[in-house]
């Protein structure tokens, strides 16, 4: 493994940019860097994590080239890898799709619902901009792509850029793995795991160890009592009272459903109208990670840097993010790695439309992700991934051909919508809001 790769973190002014770095440090043994570059177009923002991390770097891997910059040229040339998580808008816009729609009774959710749509309607231009960059400048790239919301980013790419070397990953399974591990005291690489749905939307059907032993009915016993909360998020990671909450109502999406595994995402389609009796309008989601990690990842920054020196330890390692590794590696040493992936379908789920882009797993190899057959799926799980799905084609047509009305339908189409008057309504605050953002709609 003498080879060493040019990466190219962009979105380098997000607060999880130095966690990833810090795991790419931990795993230079099995991926080696030679160049690390972060590329925002936020210049305040990026600077101020960059120095930080610049002090990091050559305390810790001074072999490492490593710069920032808001200049594309300068980002994506002479790099093998661009791992993109974009945030188009930042916190301000996450704010205004949490808070628009409880303003309505409708769920505030960052990629679900109306937020999760309007999120989606800002990140798809800014991620064919990111493409177009890398195939400019380094055409043999690959960009292995987390940017929320996931799944109207990897429509968008499916029909914007078919043949564009983009890889769309969701971490959302590896922390729920991580879970179910816990539950049966096992680590999550010793699990293999079958899986179909769409991003944020789905199920697992199979949880086995390499030996073959099947531990679905282990876990989904305590899932019926406990949902995926366990005494390890509470009493050692300090998991955050609204991801308890979340992890909890596991529960409540079996007993709907106790055939399969639920990701966890689907509590907003199965119960939007909870999710909105639970919710502030005036302090949502987006409020508690700017007041959390937004202000303590900057503060860390910035002690870094008045310091001059890294040794506290001030940023913490995104140990969970080690699959952007594990995805690099599959690549670069085609290591046939299996990873539950965002891919066009095509007879991976037999009774499901050809175009839809599903979450199964897959091989990753040197050529990418080859996904592997899920076999028909029931009629409920399959009814309820149509409708989504939908919604998701239809906003990025929206985008396309700026149409009102198909994204007014794709918002009546969602099931955390009860209807086209609100979607309309909705529609219009979200339009006045994201003006400077999303494309004219006519």
């Amino acid at each position: 493994m003498n080879k060493k790769f040019s990466v190219v973190i962009a979105g380098g002014g997000s607060t999880f940019t130095p966690g990833i770095v810090r795991m790419l440090l931990e795993n230079l043994d099995r991926f080696p860097l030679r160049t690390l570059k972060l590329y925002d177009n936020d210049e305040e923002r990026q600077a101020t994590l960059g120095k930080a991390l610049a002090i990091l770097m050559k305390e810790q891997a001074p072999d490492i080239d490593f710069s920032f910059t808001t200049d594309p040229e300068e980002a994506f040339t002479d790099v093998d890898f661009c791992m993109a998580h974009i945030r188009v808008g930042k916190y301000a816009m996450r704010e205004q799709d949490e808070k628009i729609p409880l303003n309505h009774g409708v769920i505030g959710q960052e990629t679900c619902g109306p937020g999760g749509i309007a999120y989606g309607l800002r990140s798809i231009g800014g991620m064919m901009e990111l493409i177009d960059y890398m195939e400019k400048y380094s055409p043999d790239c690959w960009m292995l792509n987390y940017s929320n919301p996931a799944a109207i980013v990897a429509e968008a790419c499916r029909v914007l850029r078919p043949d564009s070397k983009v890889l769309n990953i969701c971490d959302m399974p590896v922390g729920t793995l991580r879970r179910m591990s816990q539950i049966i005291n096992k680590t999550p690489d010793q699990l293999e795991v079958r899986y179909f749905g769409l991003n944020h939307f789905g199920w697992w059907t199979s949880i086995k160890d390499k030996e073959g032993n099947e531990y679905v009915d282990q876990i989904r016993d305590y899932v019926a009592e406990n949902g995926y909360l366990t005494s390890v998020e509470v009493e050692t990671q300090h998991t955050d009272p609204s991801w308890q909450q979340t992890h909890k109502k596991a529960k409540d999406l079996l007993a709907v459903n106790p055939r399969y595994l639920p990701n966890t995402y689907l509590k907003y389609y199965l119960y939007p109208d909870d999710e909105v009796s639970h919710s502030d309008c005036s302090y949502t989601r987006a409020n508690e990670v700017m007041n959390g990690r937004e202000k303590d990842v900057f503060t860390a920054a910035r002690t870094i840097i008045e310091k001059g020196t890294a040794a506290g330890d001030e940023f913490h390692i995104d140990s969970h993010a080690s699959f952007i590794v594990d995805l690099a590696r599959a690549i670069a040493f085609n290591t046939h790695e299996r990873m539950l992936m965002i891919v066009e379908n095509n007879g991976a789920i037999a009774n499901f439309p050809d175009d839809a882009m599903v979450e199964v797993p897959c091989i990753v190899g040197t050529d990418g992700p080859e996904p592997l057959a899920q076999g028909k799926i029931p009629d409920f799980e399959k009814t309820l991934m149509y409708q989504q799905v939908m919604v998701e084609k239809m906003v990025v047509e929206a985008y396309i051909e700026g149409s009102y009305q198909k994204l007014w339908q794709a918002l009546t189409l969602s099931k955390t919508v009860p209807s086209a008057g609100v979607a309309k309504d909705l529609l219009d605050d979200l339009i006045e809001a994201n003006k400077d953002f999303w494309p004219e709609l006519k």
